[in-house]
């Protein structure tokens, strides 16, 4: 499930810092797609991996997520290293 919506993330968040509540909108709004389970546990996950960065936002008063080289440059590896 992973592999399917980490590009659908990538996209939406381009290279924004957003939070989760501005991600379920765009992903929504772009893609007329709802996370099967609660996007933050989804984003966690991803982070765990690697393949998003997010930290707490006291302004933002939650989480943010942005997505850079790094994360993009891990995937590949990890695909690479796969074959």
């Amino acid at each position: 499930m992973l592999d399917d919506v980490v590009p659908l993330i990538w996209e939406i968040m381009g290279d924004d810092r957003i939070t989760t509540k501005e991600a379920s909108e765009r992903l929504e709004s772009l893609f007329n797609y709802r996370c099967p389970d609660d996007l933050a546990k989804t984003m966690i996950k991803l982070k765990k991996v690697g393949l998003i960065k997010g930290e707490v936002s006291m302004e933002k008063g939650g989480w943010i997520w942005w997505v850079d080289e790094e994360c993009r440059n891990h995937n590949k590896d990890q695909k690479a290293s796969e074959s």
